[in-house]
């Protein structure tokens, strides 16, 4: 260690890892693991611009009376399955990174990342819970030759836009 040992005597420094435990500390307390549609994820490939993929995905979270669309939440109960075993893999990365350096936390955000965003998609492909399609968007997937029931399943868009990032605080 650096500073408070430097005047004893029979103290010798061999690794001094004070810089890489400041930086763990510092990236845990300044991170936040993020879960949902960037926006650079968001545009739809079918050329629609009326509404990209953040705009749909928040419309089928929560629903749209206006719109008889039903809530069908697939980002926040995906996120709340995992929230436990995320919050784990971050703690044991935190204390990795104190004894091994800040790379042990980075990989544990991404691990959690990955599992978080799996969950939510699955959550979106499972459907448990969802209302079915209405009469009238299963006659339009028919005239247009889609032959998926599944809710949100059509083009799979909505579902791959969900993704994860890393990012400072503030």
């Amino acid at each position: 260690w650096s500073g408070g040992f430097a005047g004893m005597k029979g103290v010798k420094v061999i690794t001094d890892k004070t810089a890489d435990l400041m930086k763990s500390i510092k990236s845990l307390t300044t991170n936040q693991l993020l879960v949902g549609i960037p926006s650079d994820k968001a545009k739809r490939k079918d050329g629609d611009d009326a509404i990209d993929n953040a705009g749909l995905g928040f419309i089928h979270e929560y629903g749209s009376p206006l719109q008889n669309i039903p809530a069908r939440p697939s980002l926040i109960p995906g996120v709340k399955k995992v929230s436990d075993q995320c919050a784990d893999i971050i703690a044991k990365g935190a204390a990795d990174a104190i004894l091994g350096g800040s790379a042990a936390l980075d990989k544990a955000f991404t691990k959690a990342g990955l599992i978080a965003q799996a969950s939510v998609r699955a959550t979106l492909t499972a459907g448990e819970g969802f209302e079915p399609l209405a009469q009238s968007t299963l006659d339009a997937r028919e005239r247009i030759g889609a032959k998926g029931t599944k809710p949100l399943i059509r083009t799979g868009q909505i579902r791959n836009s969900f993704t994860f990032v890393v990012r400072r605080r503030g």
